[in-house]
């Protein structure tokens, strides 16, 4: 047994879990950088081996995806959506479900994570100013942006990884996932009502308007033409992804060119928008992983799984095995880790469904909630754990129990 690279491992895993080495001011992309230069350092993992270990397509995907949503981000399309959804007029109620539902929609087709970033202070903004309390509201943006993430392979990091890795067909893996997700939509709404109970008006007084205000400055305006140039781009490659036959990291970098190709929106702050850390956690694990693979610790993992009687080749252990773990690690490195064992043919649908429904049990369990709560925090709207955990609990079992459910009738 190679005992660098078990420590080397158990250091990165624990950093997944707790966010950080304590005593160092590291997060979880350092850990896995910092991981995977070691092996190189050491010599477990040559330079060329580390290279091939990274996935590139999929990090092409990751990336061309990224330019797409910074392009709608800049031209303040997130802004002028935010506005018009909090701005309706309908009850409460039916604001709650109007954001759910164009919150789940935007997260199947962009990065989930990018869409809380964008739409959780104007959503503070926005109910601050018709008195309503944003907490619930906020809640059901976090768990509508895991639940609609996971109807397609291109609406979270986990879910593009499982479908390059895999070779899934998109097409496909909607037609696995898609019932699930807005059935877990419904859950959403009907649960964050249910925990609200009637009690939407404001219990305290808003921050201070000068903060609102400064915030409502900060956000970009809307400007229809690159908007719709984003649009457009981004539903040719959907189309592309569904019917075109070519490789869709290919076609996500073709949509990225174009949209770097702009005399009015500077390339500098498109790229800028970019989520550089999340790729580089993509590239730390990949390396770690692989040297984990190559020096036997994997197999030696799964043979004493099945002499246990766990058999992570079938789903009726990976699905829960997959949540569990997404809630300890984190559901990208939970998957890097499942991944190997993918072998039956709904272990794609199984390893995405799971993973990202689980990211609502706690307001760790994904980069949304954490983006969602932070966002609110710097406008004084606190979003504790115990107020998710009211609401992430109950919808994070339901909506697994109806992904099970779903994927067992499709097995039969």
């Amino acid at each position: 047994m190679d005992w660098v690279v078990l420590a080397v491992f158990a250091v990165v895993y624990l950093g997944m879990l707790v966010g950080e080495i304590p005593g160092l001011a590291l997060d979880r992309t350092g850990v896995a950088l910092l991981g995977a230069l070691a092996l190189v350092a050491t010599e477990r993992v040559k330079p060329e081996a580390a290279w091939r270990a990274v996935d590139v397509p999929t990090l092409a995907l990751l990336f061309g995806l990224m330019v797409v949503s910074a392009q709608l981000r800049m031209a303040g399309f997130y802004t002028w959506v935010t506005r018009r959804m909090v701005s309706a007029a309908v009850g409460p109620a039916a604001m709650l479900a109007v954001v759910i539902a164009v919150s789940g929609v935007l997260s199947a087709i962009l990065a989930n994570d990018i869409v809380c970033l964008a739409v959780a202070p104007l959503l503070v903004e926005g109910c601050l100013q018709r008195r309503l309390d944003p907490v619930p509201f906020l809640l059901a943006l976090a768990c509508a942006a895991n639940v609609g993430s996971a109807a397609t392979l291109i609406g979270n990091p986990q879910n593009m990884l499982i479908g390059q890795t895999l070779h899934l067909s998109f097409a496909g893996y909607l037609a696995d996932a898609v019932v699930p997700a807005v059935l877990g939509l419904v859950v959403v709404w009907a649960l964050v009502g249910l925990a609200t109970r009637g009690r939407w008006q404001l219990p305290v007084a808003p921050p201070p308007a000068g903060e609102r205000n400064r915030r409502r400055a900060d956000a970009p305006p809307f400007d229809g033409w690159q908007s719709g140039k984003g649009l457009l781009v981004l539903g040719l490659l959907v189309l592309g992804f569904l019917f075109a036959p070519v490789p869709r990291e290919v076609l996500a970098l073709a949509g990225a060119a174009l949209l770097l190709t702009s005399r009015r929106m500077a390339s500098r702050d498109l790229i800028g928008l970019v989520d550089w850390h999340l790729l580089v956690l993509f590239v730390g694990l990949f390396v770690v992983n692989h040297s984990v693979a190559q020096a036997g610790l994997a197999a030696r993992a799964s043979a004493f799984l099945r002499g246990a009687g766990i058999d992570l080749a079938d789903p009726r252990w990976l699905f829960p095995s997959t949540a569990v773990l997404s809630n300890l690690v984190s559901n990208v490195p939970a998957v890097m880790l499942l991944l190997p064992h993918a072998v039956h043919r709904l272990a794609g649908p199984v390893l995405a469904l799971s993973s990202t429904l689980a990211g609502n049990l706690l307001i760790v369990g994904s980069i949304a909630n954490i983006i969602v709560a932070d966002q609110a925090g710097q406008l004084g709207v606190q979003v504790g754990w115990r107020a998710h955990a009211r609401v992430g609990v109950p919808v994070t079992l339901a909506t697994l129990a109806l992904a099970a459910a779903w994927l067992w009738l499709r097995a039969g």
